[in-house]
């Protein structure tokens, strides 16, 4: 799937010149001349990476990255800072308030390229350290339970499911211990910071909750007798 990428630039020769080199890599490109348009199409789809230049005619491009970092949606977008300003103290305030890159006109096609390749494989690298996935063999329909570490999302079959904080610890260390069998103990001071054997009905209900959120998927948490519970 070709990674989408945002230009923010109000010089149209420079945007032109950004999206051909892009768009001539492989990628899909979309160009905005202002925050407004930006942020307009932002609520209709997030991009897979934002070049972003800082002299705006509405608004100044390093709110612009401060206000995207503030929303959870956007919080982890790869943000290119492109800009005519030189100074250090420029860039170090860009990097600072959360860009994760930064050109400084006039640069080269090749070394714009360059960081985009750079920064999605980076980007890529980091979202899936934040993925979980488990697929259900044992039946079909029920889809596979996924779970977003960061954003503190769970999906089956790509349908959100709400869940509380415990529970959504609870999944978090049972798929990462998929296969293995998790002791009772051991789940109680992991997810509720003790390991007293008094407090196992809280366990035991937690469970039944978390499988009945997860619908046909909850089919995948085990018990095993006397000993614990198990994901598989």
């Amino acid at each position: 799937m070709q990674a989408l990428i945002y230009i923010v630039e109000d010089d149209m020769n420079i945007q032109e010149i950004e999206m051909f080199a892009l768009k001539n890599t492989g990628y899909v490109t979309e160009g905005f001349a202002n925050a407004k348009s930006f942020f307009s199409r932002m609520t209709e789809k997030i991009p897979d990476l934002i070049l972003l230049d800082i002299m705006l005619p509405d608004q100044d491009g390093l709110e612009i990255v401060r206000k995207l970092r503030e929303r959870p949606e956007t919080v982890r977008v790869p943000i290119i800072l492109v800009t005519a300003k030189t100074t250090e103290l420029d860039k170090v305030k860009g990097l600072d308030i959360g860009a994760d890159d930064y050109l400084t006109k006039p640069f080269g096609v090749m070394e714009l390229i360059s960081r985009v390749k750079a920064l999605l494989r980076r980007s890529k690298s980091i979202q899936e350290d934040q993925i979980l996935r488990l697929k259900n063999v044992t039946l079909e329909q029920a889809g596979d339970i996924e779970i977003n570490k960061a954003a503190h999302i769970v999906t089956v079959k790509g349908e959100p499911i709400e869940l509380s904080f415990k529970e959504f610890e609870l999944l978090k260390l049972l798929m990462i211990n998929a296969g293995i069998v998790l002791r009772r103990e051991v789940i109680m001071m992991d997810v509720w910071g003790t390991d007293y054997e008094g407090e196992s009905r809280t366990l035991d209900m937690h469970i039944k909750t978390l499988r009945q959120k997860l619908g046909d998927a909850g089919n995948m948490i085990k018990t095993v007798r006397n000993v614990g519970y198990k994901m598989e």
